[in-house]
């Protein structure tokens, strides 16, 4: 039942309800009370919005964790706005200094840089990109997985200390992007840096003058920056390289064999990387030129599951630890997936750089297309096992689910599961409120009666516990298709939905 005080679910938004809506419970539990978690964050990188505007991990160092309050579960209202027919959702959303949305939203007909009010969610600014190779190639060789399986195109964008995009488009550019007002007090999107990498990046792709291209096409997965402010970039097919913002003068290396489908993380001692064969260190000679500082194989398996993009990690890594330096992801053995949690220092002895490697999920049901949350020792993952794309989930089916937290030993001894919860959130990354102690899962549950039903659930850090599950919506369109929860600086949290966004606030 609805607590007291609130209000009958609306309908006022513009992505539309699946049948079968009214028959849905719109809230379940009971409103929680903030618990502050004990600890701080990472480190603030200096190249970088401040932590929880900055992207889709929240911060450099991927935590997925947001200093913000959110949802208590008092009254959730939900609202949301539809930003095309077909398609239309806004994966990654930061938020600039004036608290706007700066969201990047993909549509058929390409991706949409947005800036988008935060109440009302109406559209302030728009840029368009360019269309993705992977769209034309889902039409010409009809198959819609080329895009469900496609990371590039500027997805892992990030905001910088400046409020400015920085982006790899389609066409292999480095796009570095600034909004502001215009004369007559709208808004507008501006393009102050543009750096070309085809000169080190094949780029023959297909496109609608080019269906059926000869050569090679290798896209632009994610950007980010170090600590000296060079903006690193990877490729699907393992080129790791940099641009010198001051100069563009571009450098890279080549990882042959090995593919790169997810970001990536930095901190202070470096960038950590993750391929579908293995875990990197990098960091940049004095010329730029990307260099690899140790490098750790894992249990690739022998096949791609469903719920994972490729055969490897489906994690972006994540820098943790109180006492010492960690870096985590999960790998992709066969029977169950593990938590590999690894210590980074450059000069860690051979053998002793793995701190635990902890099974999680069933047995033949286990595997994580989404990056780890990290808060001082502590991980939560998240099992994806049985989502392909949003055609997986109708007619009332729903995936195994679970999630876990797994701590780190203070003496590094080795990692415990502290809980585990049977939450299905079958493709979201998930976030933290270290303001609240709450995380947030994007769920769908099995329905006998064929109902396609879309929930936020908050669930205690502390305990695993179910705290509430606020109702969004029925149907395909709502559907988040690997888009992640993003916690906003007003109590907000948002997320992209296949038809737009949705955004979910406490009403008292």
């Amino acid at each position: 039942m609805l607590p007291a005080g609130s209000a009958p679910v609306a309908r006022s938004d513009e992505i539309p309800l699946a049948l079968g809506h009214r028959l849905v419970d719109p809230y379940e539990g009971a409103p929680a009370t903030a618990r502050p978690l004990p600890g701080a964050g990472p480190a603030q990188h200096p190249y970088l919005a401040p932590n929880g505007r900055s992207g889709m991990h929240a911060d450099g160092a991927g935590s997925g964790t947001h200093p913000y309050p959110a949802p208590l579960g008092r009254a959730p209202r939900v609202t949301s706005e539809r930003m095309a027919f077909l398609g239309g959702e806004c994966a990654t959303v930061t938020f600039d200094t004036g608290g706007r949305l700066i969201t990047v939203c993909g549509t058929f007909r390409g991706f949409l840089l947005k800036l988008l009010d935060p109440r009302s969610l109406d559209t302030l600014a728009e840029y368009r990109l360019p269309q993705r190779p992977s769209t034309v190639e889902a039409v010409t060789r009809l198959d819609l997985g080329k895009i469900f399986k496609d990371t590039s195109g500027g997805a892992y964008f990030y905001l910088d200390y400046r409020d400015r995009v920085v982006l790899a488009d389609s066409r292999q550019h480095v796009l570095r992007i600034a909004h502001g007002r215009k004369a007559d007090g709208g808004w507008e999107f501006t393009v102050e840096d543009d750096w070309d990498l085809t000169p080190l990046v094949p780029h023959d792709c297909a496109g609608w003058t080019n269906p059926f291209p000869d050569g090679v096409c290798d896209p632009v997965t994610s950007v980010m920056p170090d600590w000296d402010g060079r903006i690193w970039w990877v490729t699907r097919l393992g080129r790791v390289g940099t641009v010198d913002p001051a100069t563009g003068t571009l450098r890279a290396v080549r990882l042959d064999g090995e593919e790169i489908q997810n970001s990536f993380s930095v901190a202070q001692d470096g960038v950590s990387l993750v391929t579908d064969h293995a875990l990197y260190a990098f960091r940049a000679r004095s010329d730029g030129t990307p260099e690899v500082v140790w490098r750790e194989e894992y249990d690739r398996g022998t096949g791609t599951k469903p719920g994972s993009v490729n055969q490897g990690s489906g994690t972006t890594p994540d820098l943790f630890g109180s006492r010492e330096a960690y870096v985590a992801i999960t790998d992709n053995a066969d029977d169950r997936m593990n938590v590999l949690v690894y210590r980074r220092g450059a000069g860690v002895p051979a053998g002793e750089r793995l701190v635990c490697a902890v099974p999680v999920f069933e047995a033949g049901a286990s595997t994580t297309d989404n990056s780890l949350i990290s808060w001082g020792d502590s991980l939560v993952v998240e099992n994806n096992y049985g989502y392909e794309n949003p055609s997986s989930l109708g007619f009332g089916r729903s995936v195994v689910g679970g999630a876990t937290r797994i701590d780190v030993r203070g003496d590094g001894s080795g990692c415990d599961v502290v809980w585990e919860s049977d939450v299905r959130s079958p493709s979201t990354v998930p976030k933290l409120s270290t303001a609240n102690g709450l995380l947030y899962f994007y769920e769908k549950r099995p329905s006998a009666l064929g109902i396609d039903a879309w929930y936020l659930t908050a669930v205690d850090f502390r305990t695993g516990a179910r705290v509430f599950s606020r109702f969004t919506g029925t149907g395909l369109a709502y559907d988040n298709n690997w888009a992640p929860v993003t916690l906003g600086p007003d109590g907000t949290a948002y997320v992209g939905v296949f038809n737009g966004i949705v955004a979910v606030r406490d009403t008292r």
